[in-house]
């Protein structure tokens, strides 16, 4: 494990701190960003300046990802009702993005507190993951409209700290690999607390351990599935013992206050690595590729690299491109570009 000091590109273009930033996998080099200004700015690393910066309103936009491959349909939301009002096909054939807060995605799913994080899984098309300020993870079948396994991060025996205060495990961020990525990771979610530990879960032990236990339990009668009661979902579907979960905690290298954001590499080897960042104003690099088989926090090989900041990272992303492939959003208003390799 190495300490890197080198100093970064700065991408300068907001007018206030940093708070998102993606990398478009079809335009390698391509980046944009977001912040408290209302504003996002657009990047390409083979230039100088800021390339476009686009106000999109006066509040500060927590969050921002691409969508592309599209058939350049435009959607209309219904806010109000919640729903979709019109789809305008056939006159768009171009790369489209898509903004969404943490209000909106707590309305959507309002078994969190605060929902603020949440990821489709790729090999499952029909199930996504969230993670909440409530310090709850939950597994959805959103065809259903209900949670296949809830893991409760503030049990003690989820975080290792019976009758912790400080530095509550709230969920800050999660990533999952994509399809391309699973011969290097596993089939894995990967998540970002507040207590400063990065967890690693093995999504289909997690579910497989739900199903077992749910195949052992009685029938409720004729109780409608349509409403899934809060309280019931966790008393059935919660069952913190078994899964396959690696710690990744300050006895291997980890962060030592709150992780605040997680990425797998899009660079090199895609899925080789996993990126964290954190309030301690450290970016660490590990190797995914040694996840494989370890179940406990006590391999210190995991950790190949930390990245010093002075600042707390908000954010961070990581391009296709062989250099300048790590974009970290901190609290100030410029973007910093680092080179893995």
């Amino acid at each position: 494990m190495t300490d890197a000091e080198a100093k970064p590109r700065r991408l300068r273009g907001h007018k206030a701190t940093a708070t998102c930033c993606i990398a478009s996998r079809d335009r390698p080099g391509f980046v944009a960003s977001s912040g408290e200004d209302g504003c996002i700015c657009w990047f390409d690393l083979r230039s100088k300046d800021v390339q476009l910066v686009t106000d999109v309103g006066n509040g500060p936009v927590s969050s921002l990802c691409f969508k592309s491959d599209d058939g350049g349909d435009v959607k209309i939301i219904d806010i109000r009702q919640h729903c979709l009002y019109k789809s305008l096909r056939a006159g768009h054939s171009s790369v489209s993005y898509l903004i969404y807060d943490k209000l909106t995605l707590s309305l959507s799913f309002n078994m969190h507190l605060i929902c603020s994080s949440v990821q489709f899984i790729p090999w499952k098309p029909w199930e996504v993951i969230s993670g909440g300020l409530d310090s709850k993870l939950v597994m959805w079948d959103f065809s259903k409209g209900r949670p296949n396994k809830i893991v409760n991060f503030g049990l003690p025996e989820n975080n290792g700290n019976a009758g912790q205060c400080y530095n509550p495990a709230f969920v800050h961020a999660i990533a999952i690999p994509d399809a391309d990525m699973l011969d290097k990771t596993n089939k894995i979610c990967v998540v970002a607390k507040g207590d400063g530990v990065v967890d690693v879960i093995n999504i289909e032990s997690e579910l497989n351990i739900s199903r077992s236990k749910s195949t052992t339990k009685p029938l409720k009668g004729s109780q409608s599935t349509s409403k899934v009661n809060i309280q019931d979902a966790e008393m059935e579907i919660l069952d913190q013992s078994g899964g396959k979960r690696l710690h990744l905690d300050y006895s291997v290298g980890g962060h030592t206050a709150a992780a605040s954001c997680v990425a797998f590499s899009m660079f090199g080897e895609r899925g080789k690595y996993l990126i964290s960042g954190g309030n301690d104003k450290l970016v660490k690099v590990w190797d995914c590729s040694r996840f494989q088989g370890v179940q406990t926090s006590i391999n210190n090989d995991l950790l190949i690299k930390n990245i010093n900041l002075n600042k707390k990272v908000n954010w961070l992303c990581t391009t296709p491109t062989e250099s300048e492939n790590l974009v970290v959003c901190d609290t100030s208003k410029v973007v910093k570009v680092y080179s893995i390799s």
